[in-house]
């Protein structure tokens, strides 16, 4: 006969295979085909570790250390990055597991096997239901800003922007500039929580026939999102046809040149004090680096505004962006933001979807999450419009499924360190990351694959 001993172990080892055989049945419907995968491989090298480390064993033998260590090697080599998934897998896995092997245990001492199955099943039905819910609630606790706020600033930057266009209408008449207007998540209305940050686009007006863009891989660099602006029709129209002439290095526009030139007008020569005081406020110009930034405040409230010039010539958006220790004087920024944020919008508008929603949420979630910081809203964007081209259902009731595979599918490029443009698929959005930050933003967001409740703590 068995001893109560040996008893004792088989239901424990029953309890927990049924456990891992619960996860593995059921992984599909929870998170999906890929991220089934992933678990699967996890949980069967947790289970082989527990058959391992867990079996009666025979006389005094010692459970073999090395096969325990052989499962935990597994788990971080087959089917997933290493780099990303290696460290403290134990938890995250076991994290996963823990519900399912509780419920086990505790149906187990109250009926069989076969009543099991759909109790199981309504209480998995349940957390879809309770992350749902606990989505919408985020949304309206933690991302929506006040609209209140949210009209006193678009007022605010827009008074800025209106003096900012009549000094230099005033003062530098002969600059040809188009007209100033209200850019970034304010103006496209994907602001979250409280309103921090504004963008002013600065439109520089070029002749066309004058200019010509160079597409970053036709450069000697060969980087797909930084641009050159040359000057073309010398035999027609030599130097002097074109105000922008005097920024030019060896034949193309200089951004630094043009950088030098507006911080030197709006940052030290416009009178931001008397602006600011009839404006009811304090607006002082950022110093410090070479960047066109205002901080405004009004009643301990404090705002940044950035300025941006851009040049645009047949849709396609170059932005000036200072570039430290680069050595290049001459490269500017391709711009895909309204491009991706229109997009949205039009897909949203045409099935009443919840993309942008989505967009708002992890924007809100990044910015309270110190490891996610470096995420921007042009990495989530472009991994919704990917995400978009598969999956067809985006309205509400999708809005669990959706979010976790956001999340998984972010996983996926930073575990190849490439996630492409939508509207170029050479340009590398994650290219401008480090290794560690890209490891550390993998691993967090892994382990929310594995509970995506943990990304909407606060």
């Amino acid at each position: 006969m068995e001893s109560t001993v040996q008893k004792r172990g088989k239901r424990r080892e029953d309890g927990l295979g049924t456990a891992v055989d619960f996860l593995l049945a059921n992984a599909r419907l929870v998170l999906g085909v890929g991220g089934a995968a992933m678990l699967g491989i996890a949980t069967l090298a947790v289970k082989r570790l527990m058959d391992r480390a867990g079996g009666p064993a025979d006389g005094d033998e010692k459970p073999d250390q090395k096969s325990i260590t052989e499962s935990w090697e597994e788990l971080g080599l087959v089917g997933a990055s290493p780099k990303l998934l290696r460290k403290e897998l134990e938890s995250a896995v076991m994290k996963a597991t823990s519900t399912p092997i509780k419920m086990v245990k505790r149906q187990d001492s109250k009926q069989s096997a076969t009543v099991k199955s759909p109790k199981l099943k309504l209480k998995k039905v349940q957390l879809i239901l309770t992350l749902q819910e606990k989505i919408l609630q985020y949304h309206q606790t933690h991302v929506t800003a006040a609209a209140e706020e949210l009209s006193r600033v678009k007022q605010q930057a827009t008074a800025i922007c209106t003096e900012m266009q009549q000094f230099f209408r005033n003062k530098h008449p002969d600059v040809p500039l188009g007209e100033m207007n209200l850019g970034g998540s304010l103006f496209h209305d994907l602001q979250v929580t409280t309103v921090s940050h504004v963008c002013l686009l600065l439109p520089l007006s070029i002749e066309e026939k004058l200019w010509n863009f160079i597409p970053g891989d036709q450069t000697i660099l060969n980087i797909p999102q930084l641009w050159l602006v040359r000057r073309t029709s010398l035999e027609y129209f030599p130097r002097g046809s074109s105000y922008w002439d005097r920024f030019t290095v060896g034949g193309y526009l200089s951004s630094k040149l043009v950088n030098d030139t507006l911080y030197k007008t709006v940052m030290e020569l416009m009178n931001w004090p008397s602006i600011g005081s009839m404006l009811d406020c304090i607006i002082r110009p950022v110093m410090g680096n070479r960047e066109l930034k205002l901080e405004v405040q009004k009643e301990q409230r404090q705002l940044f505004i950035n300025i941006l010039p851009t040049i645009t010539m047949n849709n396609t958006v170059l932005i000036l962006q200072e570039r430290e220790n680069d050595g290049f004087e001459n490269l500017w920024c391709q711009s895909f933001y309204t491009a991706e944020n229109t997009k949205l919008q039009d897909l949203d508008t045409s099935d009443q979807g919840f993309r942008r929603c989505c967009l708002k949420i992890f924007k809100a979630i990044c910015k309270g999450n110190p490891a996610l910081k470096k995420l921007t809203s042009s990495h989530l964007a472009n991994t919704i419009l990917h995400l978009s081209d598969a999956e067809s259902g985006w309205t509400e009731t999708d809005l669990a499924d959706r979010f976790q595979q956001i999340v998984r599918t972010l996983v996926g490029y930073l575990e190849e360190g490439f996630l492409p443009s939508y509207f170029n698929a050479s340009v590398n959005l994650l290219s401008d990351l480090s290794e560690e930050d890209i490891d550390e933003i993998g691993y967090t967001l892994y382990c929310a694959s594995c509970d995506p409740d943990f990304l909407l703590q606060r």
